[in-house]
């Protein structure tokens, strides 16, 4: 299987069956994305070299105002798209294989992850997974220790208040937060 053959079946939010050609892609494609981040991980690295290893894990060009401050932990890479002035710091893990993209000028706060399979409910098909992508708009503001699970959309300006488990979509410039997020208000900011 090719790379791209896998990522439309993902992007299609189509089902990885257990054990299925996708299913065993997906493992040897986390190989590869494991010994990028591995080497990301395991010594101090200027943030030319992040960016390198970046772009070697996405497949994809990182501009040069991304800031990530390692660790940082990804299982796939290639369905990860990061847009310009984004910063991502200590501690956070992309589970990106279902599609992750994160806005321009987007803060992701420490020890936040980001989910995009979810698993069948069935235990007899437990190993199924169904992709789901994750969007983070622009100029988002994720705090300390958030959840994104699969299928959300934080919309542009928007802000989350650490430790919070964002189950729903939020909605551009409001400020969520709980478990689950809830609404405490809008910012009364328009993100540009």
């Amino acid at each position: 299987m090719e790379l791209q053959s896998f990522l439309d079946h993902v992007n299609s939010g189509t089902l990885i069956e257990g054990g299925s050609k996708e299913h065993q892609f997906m493992h040897g494609a986390a190989q590869e994305a494991l010994r990028t981040v591995a080497e990301m991980n395991s010594a101090y690295r200027t943030p030319d070299e992040v960016r390198a290893l970046l772009a070697r894990l996405t497949g994809k060009p990182i501009d040069h105002s991304v800031v990530v401050f390692p660790p940082f932990y990804s299982e796939f890479g290639k369905n990860l798209t990061l847009g310009r002035d984004v910063f991502i710091n200590v501690g956070c893990r992309f589970q990106d294989t279902g599609g992750i993209t994160v806005g321009d000028g987007s803060l992701i706060g420490h020890g936040s992850t980001l989910t995009t399979l979810n698993h069948g409910v069935d235990p007899d098909r437990r190993a199924d997974m169904m992709p789901a992508p994750i969007v983070i708009g622009r100029k988002v503001w994720l705090g300390a220790a958030v959840t994104v699970i699969p299928g959300v959309t934080i919309g542009d300006g928007a802000i989350v208040g650490a430790g919070a488990v964002v189950t729903k979509d939020v909605p551009a410039n409001a400020i969520v937060a709980g478990v689950p997020a809830k609404l405490i208000r809008m910012t009364g900011f328009n993100a540009r």
